[in-house]
């Protein structure tokens, strides 16, 4: 058998100063949302103070699991932590939906009983709710599109602040218009948003925890790939999953022509590797080499 390794690494300290950042930013919102929220009687101020609140709890998960997947393997912990980040974006995802069905309920009531707001501190309030979200949507960016963990916090916080804009155009059509019902309809599109979001986030991390192929990966022409090369019969018995967001691991049985040395298949499997990194970007290849043996030969075998 063998096995090559090939990561691609953020800048750790950087991505974890940025998340701590973050943290305070955040935390900072949500308690002026809150006494604003109380004071203006404003709901979708409220309601954008509780996301805000799942933006701390989420940023907090994903800087835990960031500082967990740098730790080393153990004898009982072969793989380190390196799933902890995938985790930490399949826990944020569900609180986004979460909070959305809170904000829904809590809008519907609204609606049946409008109430009137202070709309010069929901505006003034909405204002640093954007500017603070906005820096941190800015130091988070970069990171998000190379890492999930990280992604489900830029998400948290890039909804947050469109949530702050929706709030003050909801302020401002208050102030000016008294249209007062503006309040509870932009929570539920807030929260309708997050639904959508945190939707697409949840079912790519369930993805990864259940070890499916990637959407990306063709198992068929990974298999035909392979079959193409001098010596080999058939490819077969294939697992194709990430372990994290840098690894994507294949483990599979190969059939081979003729029975060869272990120098003669170190070769083989290096050039299975090259064409595997190449062509579907597969960085960690495990394979149990086999001649003449008697066992099911499908490509995806039931255990």
């Amino acid at each position: 058998m063998g096995h090559q390794h090939s990561h691609n690494h953020l800048t750790k300290d950087t991505k974890d100063r940025n998340l701590m950042i973050s943290i305070v930013l955040n935390i900072l919102i949500t308690a002026a949302q809150v006494v604003g929220g109380l004071v203006s009687g404003s709901l979708s101020l409220l309601s954008d103070a509780l996301h805000n609140f799942s933006d701390v709890i989420s940023l907090i998960v994903s800087y835990i699991a960031s500082k967990l997947s740098k730790q080393k393997a153990s004898f009982n912990r072969t793989f380190g932590y390196k799933r902890a980040e995938i985790l930490a974006a399949f826990v944020n995802a569900s609180t986004l939906i979460i909070v959305a069905f809170i904000l829904i309920k809590e809008a519907i009531n609204r609606f049946q009983d409008p109430q009137t707001i202070d709309s010069g501190l929901v505006i003034w309030l909405a204002i640093l709710a954007i500017a603070f979200n906005g820096f941190s949507v800015l130091l988070l960016k970069k990171d998000s599109n190379h890492n999930l963990n990280l992604k489900s916090a830029y998400l948290h916080l890039l909804t947050d602040m469109l949530a702050s804009v929706a709030v003050l155009v909801g302020g401002l059509l208050m102030k000016y218009y008294e249209l007062f019902w503006v309040d509870s309809l932009l929570t539920l599109l807030i929260a309708l948003y997050l639904i959508w979001v945190g939707f697409d986030l949840l079912k790519s991390s369930t993805r990864m925890l259940m070890l499916f192929t990637p959407d990306y990966i063709d198992i068929k022409e990974v298999v035909r790939t392979v079959n193409k090369l001098p010596k080999v019969k058939k490819l077969h018995h294939v697992h194709i999953w990430n372990l994290s967001d840098h690894e994507l691991h294949l483990e599979a049985h190969l059939d081979l022509e003729e029975n060869m040395s272990i120098t003669e298949f170190d070769e083989l499997l290096h050039r299975i590797e090259m064409e595997l990194h190449e062509k579907f970007d597969i960085n960690h290849v495990t394979i149990q080499p086999e001649f003449d043996k008697n066992d099911p030969k499908e490509v995806i075998v039931q255990d």
